[in-house]
């Protein structure tokens, strides 16, 4: 069963704490909007931007609806850390694109993503994070040398199941060939010691914690057990900690709020 008995009665807990889901649309760039579904508790400790992997091409309706990426590690996760006391928006690919396939890594990107943070800090007035899981690493990572926090970036960052090589045609620069060194903020690593994904090898997370040279704070997390479905590069695989995740989001949100 891919909802665990703990995870379900997380989710039973949170309905008296978490305020309604909303679907916000914000401009970013002239004559664009981005979309992302906004979920808080009501007093949040922290906020976090979670990036989906894939082609990030996560949709959701207007009333709340999520349309594609239910399988996603960050996205079935929401409530969860809701749950933990973090204000969580997921982002939609731009009101310009389709998905996220070769946009990740592009400065109309950190853009649209600036106007997400700003609208953060303004609604929940907490620190804002930038969480990506799979390839969506690549899109948080990215965003987190481009814009500094004076900037008006991030407070911290979260890669989970990052994108560590480039062994596969067609995929963008794998996290650790960015300059890590301009991120000067927290960063944790989250990796599956198990993670069967040809891109995301555990044994080159630690290469990925020692670029991150300016971070005043950094640490690797390495998860274990949990059961793995499928592709090894998909969502319920050890890849998208499928049978740990409620442990996987606490303790994601005990480091960013320490």
């Amino acid at each position: 069963m891919r909802m665990t008995l703990g995870i379900f009665l997380l989710v039973v807990a949170l309905g008296a704490r978490a305020q309604v889901p909303r679907v916000i649309d914000i401009p970013t760039r002239p004559g664009v909007t981005q979309r992302f579904l906004f979920i808080a508790p009501e007093k949040p400790r922290a906020a976090a931007v979670l990036f989906p992997g894939g082609q990030g091409d996560f949709q959701v309706e207007p009333g709340g609806a999520v349309v594609r990426q239910k399988g996603n590690f960050l996205v079935r996760s929401r409530d969860l850390f809701v749950a933990q006391g973090i204000a969580v928006a997921i982002v939609a690919p731009p009101s310009d694109r389709q998905d996220l396939q070769g946009f990740r890594q592009s400065r109309e990107h950190a853009e649209d993503i600036r106007a997400v943070i700003a609208w953060l800090r303004r609604e929940a007035g907490v620190p804002v994070w930038l969480a990506g899981t799979s390839r969506g690493t690549q899109s948080a990572a990215y965003i987190a040398t481009e814009l500094p926090r004076a900037a008006g970036g991030a407070d911290g960052l979260v890669l989970t199941s990052t994108v560590l090589n480039s062994s596969a045609r067609g995929i963008d620069r794998p996290v650790p060939d960015m300059p890590l060194e301009r991120i000067a903020v927290p960063v944790l690593v989250v990796h599956h010691k198990l993670d069967g994904c040809r891109l995301c090898p555990f044994t080159e997370a630690p290469r990925l914690v020692d670029k991150l040279t300016a971070a005043p704070r950094k640490e690797l997390i390495a998860i274990e057990g949990g059961v793995t479905e499928g592709n090894p590069c998909e969502a319920f695989a050890h890849h998208g900690y499928n049978g740990v995740e409620a442990d996987v989001v606490a303790r994601i949100s005990g480091w960013i709020t320490q």
